[in-house]
Parts: C-alpha cells; structure tokens; sequence
C-alpha cells in the first residue's frame, strides 16, 4: 500500500522540491499539496494522508495552528520543517506540543553530506512515521492519546496547559500511584538515570520529566537526537515546567542529584571521573564514523565506565539502534535497560533494537515511565 502524502508550504518552490524526492520511492504517493495553514487542514480532512509535511510559517493560518486543527480532528503523523534557529526551535517544539511527531531543518545540508542521502533521509523518516498509520487508521493514536490498557499518555495538546503548578504533588516518599503499586521495583541501588530518545523524544521527555518531583534523588543524564540550535532551547522549556531543575549540559558540569542534563546537539556527552565526583565532558566530533550528535552509545557506554552497576538505562521512541551498543555496555557491568513499548512509541527503532538484542529488563508504556522511575528508584 503506497504512503499518502500532503505536502504543506506556502513557497512552490519547496513543494515542488519535496514532491521530486518524495516520488523517488515507488512506495510514496503525493496525495496533494497545499500552500497555507487552513487549506492544509481542508485537505488532510478530505484527503486522510498518511503522512503531512508542514511549514511553519504560512500566510491564512500558520503551520502550528493547523497541526492543532487537525490533531482534533484525527491523529496524522506530521513532519514539521523548521529553520535552525533560536526562534525557529521554538515554534518546532510549539509545533511539536500541538501534536507533529518530528522536524526537519528546511535546509537539507544540514542534515547530510550531500543532496542524496538528504533525500533518502526525508524518505526514511516519512516511511518511518507512516507505520502507524499503514498497520491501521487507529493505530497511531496509541503513541499519542489515552489509551485504556496499556496505559499512554494523552497528546500534550490535550492537556492542560502546562505550568509548574500543574505537577504540585506530594514529596516523592510520600506518593504511591495505581500504576507504581502494579511495578515491582527490582531493589537495585542507582546513582545515575540515563535516557536516550529520537523520533518522537521530545513529547516522550517533557511527559517523563514534568512529572517527577522536585526531590528525585538521582542526576539524570538526557540525550536527544537534536540540532545545536534546538538543544537549548528545549532544555529551557523543560526547565520552565518541571519541578526539577533542567539545563543543556556544559563541559565540565558536576552531576547533582535532582538536576536533568540534556546534551548539547552537534557535540557528544561524556561522563568522566567516578562514582563521587562524575562530571560530564561536552566534546566536539568531527568523526564521519559517528552518525548521532550527540550520540546515545557513546553517553551510555561512558556511564557504564564510571557507574558500573548503578545506572538505570531507558531507551525511548526513536528510528535506527543509537543505544543499543551502550545500553550492551550497561548491561554488562550489571545496570537495568528499560525500552519503551511498541505502542506507544511514535517509531519503535530504538526500542526495538535493545528488545531484539536481548538487552531490554523491563519493557514500559510512556505513560508509566515516570511513575515506574519514581518507584523504581524510591525502593532502591
């Protein structure tokens, strides 16, 4: 079955761009194009694609505007392209809040060496978000709205609005939830969460990390597949709405407990020293050998250096295996992989990749990650 695709963009000169390296694989389909926000919302409702690519900035309605009409209406995988810009990140992440599951800078040499494999890339990602979509038309609603079991969050378009105290809730020893009371904690120490997500990542971490509280006990270490732009001004927006501290990680940053650090994109995040005194080491890599940065193994598998045992590992939504060889790493010195399930990951390749290595201890809904982490290191 070929993948349908809406092309959105008030420029013809991108649709005409998008439309050409579309149609090179035989298996995607041009539903039709639209050159601004409200005619992109008639035609996904007449059209159901399986896939819109959209702008952000059009005339009639803008690009955010739209995914949020249409998000009401039914759930379609929307790929958004954004500039690679401090405001450019924060209308992707709005863009991504109202209900797009991915993004991609409108200049396609920044995200490859040349014009081919920047064609094969947006192919990939747009077969990659259509799976839902092709395995059922209901499908792809269970990475992003309530579900009745197993439990996934709702689509943070439909929340609430989200502010700090939107997650007032008791002290972390005193909290015990339907979901913890069904997971049983393993009884391990820890002194390090890590979690490494793509596709997808940035709705999963801003549902994982507003819910924590304010005293979570342990220093959490977040990496991301993101632009350098985009990095900081994700990590702001999680620190605006979490009871934790949240920051884009810098050289030399002392690991604390209660604080998240989300690596810094185009760089990798290395942990240094030991158990007492870790510190992250933000570096530059100029190395073709490593496709991510930052990259989710190379994290990992520093941490199993200088945490043995202790870390708690989870892999969240995300195409390709970044995290599979570190979390192999982790395993080995003794530490737990979590993956998150298939149902509600927007891609399941990381994942995927970890469960198929024999990697994975326990596999967990998004919905149920935070609490399951409170538990999991409240017991520990």
């Amino acid at each position: 079955m070929a993948i349908k695709v809406l092309v959105v963009d008030d420029s013809s000169f991108f649709r005409r761009r998008l439309t050409e390296i579309l149609a090179k694989d035989g298996d995607i389909e041009i539903a039709d194009t639209a050159n601004n926000g409200r005619e992109a919302v008639e035609k996904a409702l007449a059209l159901k694609p399986d896939v819109i690519t959209m702008d952000v900035e059009m005339p009639v309605l803008d690009g955010i505007s739209a995914v949020r009409e249409i998000m009401q209406q039914q759930r379609i995988p929307i790929l958004m392209f954004s500039s690679l810009t401090h405001e450019g990140a924060k209308a992707t992440l709005d863009a991504l809040e109202a209900g797009a599951v991915d993004f991609l800078p409108k200049k396609f040499e920044d995200i490859a060496r040349d014009k081919d494999e920047a064609g094969q890339l947006l192919r990939d990602r747009v077969r990659a978000v259509a799976r839902k979509r092709q395995l059922g038309r209901a499908t792809f609603s269970s990475s992003l709205s309530q579900r009745s079991e197993p439990a996934t969050a709702p689509r943070l378009s439909e929340r609430p609005a989200l502010t700090r105290s939107t997650f007032e809730r008791p002290k972390l020893s005193e909290r015990v939830s339907s979901s913890t009371t069904r997971f049983q904690a393993s009884g391990k120490q820890y002194k390090l969460v890590a979690i490494g997500t793509s596709t997808g990542g940035p709705v999963a971490l801003q549902r994982i990390i507003t819910a924590l509280p304010a005293d979570f006990p342990l220093p959490i270490v977040l990496i991301q597949h993101m632009p350098a732009a985009f990095t900081g001004a994700f990590a702001q927006r999680l620190n605006s709405l979490a009871k934790i501290e949240v920051c884009e990680a810098k050289d030399n940053d002392v690991l604390r407990p209660g604080v998240a650090y989300l690596a810094p994109g185009g760089k990798q995040m290395l942990i240094e020293g030991s158990e007492r005194d870790a510190r992250l080491r933000v570096k530059e890599d100029d190395s073709p050998r490593i496709t991510f940065k930052p990259s989710v193994d190379i994290t990992f598998a520093t941490a199993a250096k200088v945490y043995a045992d202790k870390v708690l590992a989870v892999v969240l939504t995300g195409m390709g295996a970044d995290g599979r060889e570190g979390a192999r790493l982790l395993k080995q010195t003794g530490s737990r992989i979590w993956a998150q399930d298939e149902a509600s990951c927007v891609v399941y390749g990381m994942p995927q990749a970890i469960a198929a290595a024999g990697l994975m201890d326990v596999e967990v809904a998004l919905n149920d990650v935070a609490s399951r982490l409170i538990t999991e290191v409240a017991n520990g």
